[in-house]
């Protein structure tokens, strides 16, 4: 198959199985969605969502958020890890979206880069989410997945992401990553993929993706 044909049938095959893609993180606003993204990093969405409402009672806006200390951002944040740098994250960024920003998460991705905390992938995925700017964040489900379906060589996520833009549509990127990612977690993990239930990967898998499945 070429990949314009694989992509055809991952598009085809996981809007049968998610033709709703809730966001994971639970949210209110660009900028609650932005601090759930960056608590996500090495850390399941289900714990982001256990701690987002504590630290979110404490404050949920910028302005709040920039006067709370360090210390008790980081005591709320610890179950999520990397607690340390995530917390005094979380107070500058909040600071230069008061100072620079009026409040305000910028609609902007390169503006979110410049931001403490926020890389690539987290300024992709509430450009997509906050803003509905088309954007296809590569987490590590979507790295493994399109690597082992042909769609890039997996050498490095920007490729994987430049591939995965150049292969499938636009106006489906924003939707299409969260199915990807559900697909992920559902039917193909890391660790001993099964034949008779990653069917995407049977169907269109490399080579060595094929070798792989159990």
């Amino acid at each position: 198959m070429t990949k314009k044909e694989k992509a055809k049938y991952i598009i085809d095959e996981l809007e049968k199985l998610y033709p709703t893609t809730p966001v994971p993180l639970d949210h209110s606003d660009a900028y609650t969605l932005l601090i759930a993204v960056l608590l996500s990093a090495q850390c399941t969405d289900e714990r982001v969502n256990k701690i987002t409402p504590l630290l979110f009672a404490v404050a949920r806006d910028p302005f709040t958020m920039s006067k709370v200390p360090v210390e008790k951002i980081q005591e709320i944040i610890r179950p999520c890890g990397l607690s340390p740098r995530k917390s005094k994250a979380i107070s500058e960024l909040s600071q230069i979206l008061v100072e620079k920003y009026k409040g305000e998460v910028p609609n902007d991705i390169d503006l979110l880069e410049e931001l403490p905390g926020v890389g690539h992938k987290t300024a992709s995925v509430v450009m997509a989410q906050a803003f509905g700017v088309p954007a296809f964040p590569v987490d590590t489900h979507i790295h493994r997945l399109l690597t082992r379906w042909g769609i890039t060589n997996g050498k490095s996520v920007a490729q994987t992401e430049k591939d995965a833009k150049a292969v499938f549509p636009r106006e489906l990127w924003n939707k299409l990553h969260l199915q990807i990612i559900f697909y992920g977690r559902e039917y193909s993990p890391a660790r001993s993929p099964k034949a008779n239930i990653d069917f995407i990967t049977s169907h269109i898998g490399t080579k060595k993706a094929l070798a792989e499945l159990k």
